[in-house]
């Protein structure tokens, strides 16, 4: 009986993904940022198939002080999968039914939203897709809440035409209207958020040009981002400045952004000879048409606080760059 509950949630589902988008009025989908709600049988959750979905989605987030895993995480049983649970913007549905399948639907039930239903013909055949589509699990829920959160919080943005770093160096980033100018001298930007409390979340850009190799391959990140910090983020006593914790190698991975090869760097920060710290990303763009890395950067004081969720904002600013 409850096979036959679980095929009929997933024609639902993909029946509803199938219909005239323009005959379709979707509610809005609710649901915090790095929300998910797993649908899948109790005995199933409690058992091998949750403990492989969890390993996936309870991963922790690279680079934090703390250890935060990806998502916080609701389960439902497929019989209780009613209206109130539909509109929830991010949705993953697994159980074991007729046909091994990954299926993925937008804006089923809401709008914006993104369903994922894994169904396997037996358990291992289940916890076996599941393994092998890890990675587009978590991509895929990530980037729905990455453009969730860029429509939300950049409706409202500081005008890029006003901004003399932009300007002058020919790119741009969209920052919300949330955030207050540190510094703009045309050729290093800083723009930071008061969360309250001391704490702050901190937008940080610069070009400098490509003069070796070792720049194009990333392997001069770190060293470029201590000397900008260096020269403009000046510490609380003489001498002190901005740096890569010492202690801690960053994580580094070549992406593409805004159509180019770049570096995404997670790390943590600090402030030498002061007891300051936190987590940071940071793009590094190889613009070859310029002969220029293009670097925005994000990083987060908030000792006392989670910080997942403001690095996940960050982020979602920093992939709003546009170069010319």
């Amino acid at each position: 009986m409850k096979k036959i509950i679980l095929l009929l949630t997933v024609f639902a589902v993909f029946n509803s993904c199938n219909s005239t988008p323009d005959k379709r009025v979707l509610k809005e989908s609710n649901g915090r940022l790095n929300e998910l709600l797993i649908v899948i049988k109790n005995s199933d959750w409690q058992g091998e198939i949750g403990d492989e979905l969890r390993k996936i989605v309870a991963e922790p987030v690279l680079a934090l002080p703390q250890p935060e895993a990806q998502f916080r995480v609701s389960q439902v049983p497929p019989e209780s999968f009613g209206t109130m649970f539909r509109a929830n913007r991010s949705i993953l549905n697994v159980g074991i039914a007729d046909e091994n399948s990954f299926k993925i639907g937008t804006d089923v039930y809401a709008s914006p939203q993104k369903i994922i239903t894994i169904t396997g013909k037996s358990k291992q055949e289940l916890i076996d897709l599941i393994k092998a589509n890890s990675t587009k699990i978590i991509t895929t829920f990530k980037s729905a809440d990455i453009r969730a959160i860029q429509r939300k919080l950049l409706k409202k943005h500081w005008n890029v035409e006003n901004i003399k770093t932009f300007k002058k160096q020919g790119y741009s980033l969209l920052i919300p209207k949330t955030y207050n100018k540190v510094e703009d001298n045309g050729d290093f930007v800083w723009y930071r958020y008061h969360l309250g409390g001391g704490n702050s979340m901190e937008l940080l850009s610069y070009t400098v040009p490509i003069t070796s190799e070792d720049d194009e391959n990333g392997n001069t990140i770190v060293a470029i981002r201590d000397s900008i910090g260096k020269k403009y983020i000046p510490g609380e006593i003489e001498g002190s400045y901005l740096m890569t914790e010492k202690a801690y190698t960053p994580h580094i991975f070549e992406v593409q952004l805004d159509g180019k090869k770049a570096f995404e760097t997670r790390g943590k920060w600090e402030v030498n000879g002061v007891y300051m710290a936190g987590p940071f990303i940071n793009y590094t763009v190889v613009d070859k048409k310029n002969n220029r890395l293009v670097i925005v950067e994000g990083l987060t004081y908030a000792p006392s606080i989670n910080k997942r969720d403001y690095m996940f904002e960050l982020e979602a600013i920093l992939k709003t760059l546009k170069i010319d």
